[in-house]
């Protein structure tokens, strides 16, 4: 069993017209999941919704708690990607378990999302990954430590 957990970022954007910004929403993840030919297997489990500019110490300790926790030895995790190499690393403290973090550049709701690819990338580097931490976005798979997100690029990389 995969235990899938959602802490918010772009990929559970929803556009609100009244305020003219993004904002996190109610997560999409099952439906993406279907979407991606995955319908069971795993268990999914919100732990917040918060844009990753905004995720602090405390929130990285929550999302760390919760992988210690959890029975399962795969563990996926939804996060923003602006700050998604940071909690990568912190989590390199949970031994013995295999941790894949994906996200997505565009809102899931959009029509041009990288969501869908990116969740299923995910899954399947997750089956495939020796225990460890990484991330996996659009087509690459980084270990924690050694990655960054290229924000001019808008895509992640080795970090040098």
């Amino acid at each position: 069993m995969i235990q899938i957990f959602t802490t918010g970022g772009t990929i559970d954007k929803v556009y609100f017209d009244a305020n003219s910004q993004f904002e996190i929403g109610d997560s999409l993840l099952r439906e993406l999941l279907a979407e991606a030919g995955i319908h069971e297997g795993y268990q999914l489990a919100e732990l917040m919704r918060k844009d990753s500019l905004e995720l602090t110490d405390e929130d990285r300790q929550c999302i760390k708690a919760a992988v210690r926790e959890s029975d399962a030895q795969r563990i996926l995790i939804t996060h923003g990607t602006d700050t998604m190499a940071l909690t990568a690393e912190q989590l390199r403290q949970v031994p013995g378990r295999t941790i894949v973090l994906t996200g997505a550049m565009q809102p899931a709701r959009m029509r041009r999302t990288d969501a869908v690819f990116n969740l299923g990338f995910a899954w399947a580097a997750l089956q495939l990954l020796p225990p460890g931490v990484y991330i996996a976005m659009n087509g690459e798979v980084f270990e924690a430590g050694k990655v960054r997100k290229n924000l001019q690029a808008q895509k992640f990389e080795a970090a040098p």
